[in-house]
């Protein structure tokens, strides 16, 4: 098939581009950067003015959008929060914008979303079939992100939101970051602990958007993440076993909002989330288990 990938560069995009690589799909990474062909990926220039990137993109077969400026990259000031938000909404109406000029659709667009969307609890356990939605930055992020998508269908497009848990993998995302105190010895608890962890392997998100392609039954919200969901204690104790190092020193909250500010909430709250579709649809995770996970991401490699 002809792809067509939004965010191609970033840390779930260059691990996606190398799989549909390998199966012998051919990709073309929208960019604002100048970039030369490379084997069987075209990069396209977008966002920029005076470029036409639907007159270089004919006979797509899937879009996918993973564009967006990154939630996990400094501290959530006013400007942070604005960029992060305006960036999303610009890249999709661009998207929306190229696909209106194609004579040709194509029949998916397979956009990137978060589990954000739901409200943090303790208690409540979401699906795909969950009503309640987030009163706070990423919540409504999500939701007017999916809300632009979302307009694709009215050109006959078939359109997937991808709801991403805590992505794991070595390159980018929170796991970094969250293993760096155990492997200074100084691992432990982080805030109350009671809050949940719905985490998911980066090759499992990747293989999720494969499985969301060739599947045309799965349409709407599609929750990505491991059937295990674990709360965040747990989610420390986890990491000092793979590690060998201890989880003793406990974070308290206060800490993390004088260090984080509002980013702190990605920390000291969080949603049980469970992958009810893909799991109804028969997708099967690599690592379904957080310890498989971790020794995969900080043994193996």
């Amino acid at each position: 098939m002809k792809i067509v990938i939004a965010g191609g560069s970033g840390f779930i995009g260059q691990k996606l581009t190398d799989i549909l690589l390998a199966e012998g799909h051919q990709i073309v990474i929208l960019t604002r950067k100048d970039m030369q062909p490379a084997g069987t990926v075209t990069y396209v220039k977008w966002l920029e003015e005076g470029t036409s990137p639907e007159k270089e993109i004919k006979n797509a077969d899937v879009f996918i959008n993973l564009a967006g400026v990154s939630i996990n990259d400094g501290r959530w000031t006013t400007n942070h929060q604005k960029q992060i938000y305006e960036s999303r909404m610009k890249a999709t109406d661009e998207l929306l914008r190229i696909i209106a000029g194609l004579p040709e659709k194509p029949s998916v667009l397979i956009n990137a979303s978060a589990i954000g969307i739901y409200p943090a609890s303790a208690k409540n356990i979401y699906t795909e079939n969950s009503s309640e939605t987030a009163n706070d930055f990423l919540g409504k992020t999500v939701l007017d992100w999916e809300n632009k998508a979302k307009q694709a269908e009215a050109q006959g497009i078939r359109v997937v939101f991808m709801r991403f848990g805590v992505v794991l993998g070595n390159e980018g995302g929170a796991l970094p970051l969250m293993a760096l105190p155990y492997k200074l010895f100084v691992g432990g608890v982080v805030g109350s602990g009671k809050q949940w962890v719905s985490w998911v392997h980066v090759m499992d998100v990747v293989r999720a958007i494969q499985f969301a392609i060739d599947h045309d039954k799965l349409s709407g919200p599609v929750n990505v993440t491991s059937p295990s969901p674990i709360q965040m204690k747990d989610f420390g104790k986890t990491i000092g076993s793979v590690l060998h190092r201890p989880h003793w020193i406990p974070v308290p909250g206060f800490a993390m909002k004088l260090a984080l500010g509002q980013k702190s909430t990605l920390v000291l709250e969080g949603q049980h989330v469970v992958p009810k579709l893909l799991v109804e649809e028969g997708f099967e995770f690599m690592f379904p288990s957080l310890h498989t996970a971790l020794e995969d991401l900080l043994i193996k490699n």
